[in-house]
């Protein structure tokens, strides 16, 4: 929405650190939480100190104790050759490559992760991994573990971030986002085996023994344009269970779902918290059964 739009929109007054701490808490949020975060500023309204003002509240609802991740992504540190939207003549590939200034945790900025991953990433106490392409920043307790060690082959899969976070049973917000930006969607990809499952290879510019080289690595052939429809299965998975009884919801207000799905509004944001290894797993099963 515009921002004349967001000041029309809220009659209440403008989100603010407190009300978006309220809001995050009242879908779920709790201290001590590990939280991997896709955000989108505009779709929670206008709000006093902009995407500042979110990561604040984000801080202030997991607490000290609790672990903030979100994807950092440079997705043009890669290899000119694959690039579609748009793409580039072939005649600037090699210049491309050979030019292109080698990724650099501390200053490589993001590309398409929105203005709050951004802000995020800059932040003094964030740790970001070193992946040139898929990367991730994070930030408590657990964010060296989280960030360590992010192999630059099979960007995604076992010696990524997202299997961090799975192994340490963590959740995934998607505060004002659909499933299309589900990143952990992406970790189901390397564990589940379908038809045409393919493997690339991919480039990007690093940095070894202090010296900006090209180097090339094998990936996984990613798509993304089935994230919302097994993100819809996912969620009606999640209701099924809680029509038949297993759990209800525990947040307040207009918050719906389970021990391990929830969904409602933060700011005015349709919001969705859900624990990661239910979600892999059941994405991991759909790509296999539905690919």
């Amino acid at each position: 929405m515009t921002e004349r739009e967001a000041i029309d929109a809220q009659k209440a007054g403008p989100n603010t650190v407190d009300t978006l701490t309220a809001d995050l808490q009242s879908l779920g949020l709790s201290r001590g939480m590990l939280v991997l975060v896709h955000a989108s500023l505009s779709s929670l309204g206008w709000t006093s100190g902009g995407p500042h003002a979110v990561v604040q509240a984000l801080r202030a609802a997991v607490g000290e104790s609790g672990t903030i991740v979100m994807p950092t992504h440079s997705g043009d540190l890669s290899d000119p050759g694959r690039w579609e939207n748009p793409p580039v003549p072939e005649s600037w590939w090699q210049t491309i490559r050979d030019t292109m200034p080698a990724y650099e945790a501390d200053r490589t900025r993001t590309r398409g992760m929105g203005v709050t991953a951004e802000v995020f990433r800059s932040g003094q106490d964030v740790l970001r991994s070193n992946h040139p392409a898929g990367s991730f920043a994070a930030e408590g307790p657990l964010a060296a573990g989280i960030t360590d060690d992010h192999s630059l082959a099979w960007s995604f899969g076992e010696r990524s971030p997202l299997a961090r976070i799975y192994d340490h049973d963590g959740w995934v917000l998607l505060l004002g986002v659909g499933h299309n930006h589900n990143t952990s969607m992406h970790l189901a990809e390397y564990r589940a085996d379908w038809p045409g499952k393919t493997t690339i290879v991919e480039g990007a510019p690093v940095r070894v023994g202090g010296e900006r080289v090209w180097t090339t690595y094998e990936d996984v052939d990613l798509e993304s344009d089935d994230f919302g429809e097994i993100g819809a299965a996912f969620e009606r998975s999640m209701f099924e269970k809680t029509a038949t009884g297993s759990r209800s919801a525990t947040g307040s207000g207009s918050t719906t779902g389970s021990n391990d799905f929830r969904s409602g509004s933060v700011g005015l944001a349709a919001c969705r918290l859900m624990r990661q290894r239910p979600l892999v797993d059941f994405a991991a099963t759909w790509m296999a059964q539905n690919r």
